[in-house]
């Protein structure tokens, strides 16, 4: 089953959901759209447990930076609001979700990959970081919320202030991922693994996690709600486009 810029793949009793949206699977505002939609299909509301991967060499570059710094006011707030409810729902899944994180994975995409309850990553050449400060771009709200759970305080100044990408020892040194392995043996590492939760008691690990992640989830519900996230103000400012495309350039030389 494919939802344009997301794949649903049942495997048996577990669901991948494969970001595909080449050439980095770089969130604009029709992929959140499609993974909220994959997010309500009949397979994943059966899943006993999902795994989140991406495509090619990217699990995923963050916000695609040559077409969201172009977003309208209008096209800005309704992004963050499908964005703020996708990684709420993705981070309160009530069953087990392991990410299968392929390759690079930046910006918004590492919280994305933050909101699993197991992390495998790749070893080699793979960046991963919070870059928005250098391309101008501040945090939703519900990311950020994830970002403060999911990490120490100093890994969250560290990551969050000096905004650099970093390798996978280093990410597991940091907390980002529970384990690595070869490219090639990521996905098949995080369905095993995910077959693995998913053998646990289905009512107790949902509760569990909730007892886990209940205060989190709680401020992300009520963002989502009430519509709290102050960026829904101004999200992108004036400096964006320059910032990214000069992060992108920078990027290309290194």
């Amino acid at each position: 089953m494919s939802h344009e810029n997301v794949r649903v793949e049942p495997h048996a009793d577990v669901v991948v959901l494969r970001l595909d949206r080449p050439p980095a699977n770089a969130f604009c505002l029709e992929l959140a759209c499609d993974f909220c939609t994959a997010l309500d299909s009949g397979a994943v509301k059966r899943a006993k447990a999902l795994v989140v991967t991406g495509s090619g060499d990217f699990f995923s570059g963050g916000l695609d930076l040559k077409q969201v710094p172009s977003y309208s006011p209008q096209q800005q707030r309704e992004f963050l609001g499908v964005l703020n409810g996708v990684i709420g729902r993705l981070y309160g899944f009530p069953a087990p979700v392991v990410a299968a994180v392929n390759g690079h994975a930046m910006a918004g995409a590492f919280v994305l990959m933050l909101t699993a309850d197991y992390r495998v990553g790749p070893t080699g050449d793979a960046q991963f970081g919070l870059t928005e400060a250098r391309v101008g771009i501040p945090f939703p709200a519900a990311p950020m919320v994830v970002v403060h759970a999911e990490l120490a305080p100093q890994d969250v100044r560290y990551i969050a202030l000096y905004a650099r990408g970093f390798g996978s020892e280093e990410a597991r040194r940091r907390g980002v991922f529970d384990e690595l392995k070869p490219p090639a043996a990521v996905l098949g590492r995080a369905l095993e693994v995910a077959r693995d939760m998913a053998s646990m008691p289905a009512d107790a690990y949902r509760r569990i996690k909730q007892q886990v992640r209940g205060a989190a989830l709680a401020r992300i519900e009520e963002i989502v709600a009430k519509g709290a996230d102050p960026m829904l103000a101004g999200w992108v400012d004036a400096s964006a486009p320059e910032a990214s495309a000069q992060w992108l350039a920078e990027s290309k030389t290194r």
